[in-house]
């Protein structure tokens, strides 16, 4: 990998892992529901130009717009409305655990006794974020669950893609999005309340952070990704992604004053530990189908 190639794959593991302290702040001022279809609503507006018939792939990627918006990111902001950022950043990692359960289960993808092991691992570490130390209370238990279940709906929706077959990144983002954002608001409007006032009182910080989870996050990161994908193997870029949530914890330590626990660290570890065992520790090729690309990343 070259140099500037290395740079902009640092780039992206980095706004990545910002993207959950933007997301906190967001939802300190916005309902979460709202502020995901406001978010879903920029992406579909700058990547317009990228609408292009899609023949009769319709129904996938009406129902792919209903995992992301509704039972993935819903879920996800939800969630980190009433949890750390930080430890919303380590529990969606089970997105790769999950993933490797369903292509097991839907594609009889193989999982060798190492991966099995992995899956138990990082299931272990997410466990123990749930329960308090001493020094730092316990996380609100319906939020933690709502961002696991988020983790879930994104192994969903690769499946989906993967049936989907090839398509431009940005054109599917586009679509998504733009038959997301309607179903969000909706949401919105039955779930939630005082969006009027929210949106009336809602500082630079807020629609700051909206524009950075659409611009850096959903458009820029993941066209730095996908330019990466293509050009080099995913074995030499997958790993960097193992530290977007190692620097979101960091992060969050440092400009949102969330505690950094030695149950935070423990289970963030054996999370991280796990999720590598599942990505790297592949039966031989000689026994196993090729690897499934790795999942979308669920904090873009």
């Amino acid at each position: 990998m070259t140099l500037l190639d290395a740079t902009l794959a640092f780039v992206v593991v980095i706004v990545w892992a910002v993207n959950f302290i933007a997301a906190k702040i967001g939802v300190e001022q916005l309902p979460p529901l709202l502020m995901t279809g406001m978010r879903f609503a920029l992406v579909a507006l700058l990547l317009s130009p990228f609408l292009k018939p899609q023949g009769g792939r319709w129904g996938l990627i009406v129902a792919l717009s209903t995992v992301f918006g509704i039972f993935h990111f819903g879920p996800l902001f939800v969630g980190i409305s009433g949890i750390d950022a930080s430890l919303a950043a380590i529990a969606i990692q089970l997105t790769i655990p999950f993933s490797a359960i369903l292509a097991a289960i839907v594609f009889g993808e193989k999982m060798g006794i190492r991966q099995i092991a992995g899956v138990a691992v990082a299931f272990g570490g997410v466990y123990l974020l749930t329960g308090g130390d001493g020094t730092a209370a316990a996380p609100s238990l319906p939020h933690f669950m709502l961002v696991v279940f988020a983790a879930f709906a994104w192994s969903v929706a690769n499946i989906l893609i993967k049936r989907l077959g090839r398509i431009s990144p940005f054109t599917l983002n586009a679509w998504i999005a733009l038959l997301a954002a309607p179903q969000l608001f909706l949401a919105s409007a039955i779930l939630e309340s005082g969006q009027g006032s929210a949106v009336a009182t809602a500082d630079w910080r807020a629609w700051a952070a909206i524009a950075y989870m659409a611009v850096g996050a959903s458009i820029t990161a993941y066209g730095l990704w996908y330019y990466l994908v293509r050009k080099y193997d995913l074995n030499r870029i997958v790993p960097l992604t193992l530290l977007s949530p190692v620097l979101a914890v960091g992060i969050a330590a440092a400009l949102l004053d969330e505690p950094l626990t030695a149950r935070i660290v423990l289970g963030g570890v054996l999370t991280i530990a796990g999720v590598a065992m599942i990505q790297f520790l592949r039966p031989p090729p000689s026994a196993a189908p090729p690897p499934t690309p790795p999942p979308g990343r669920a904090d873009g």
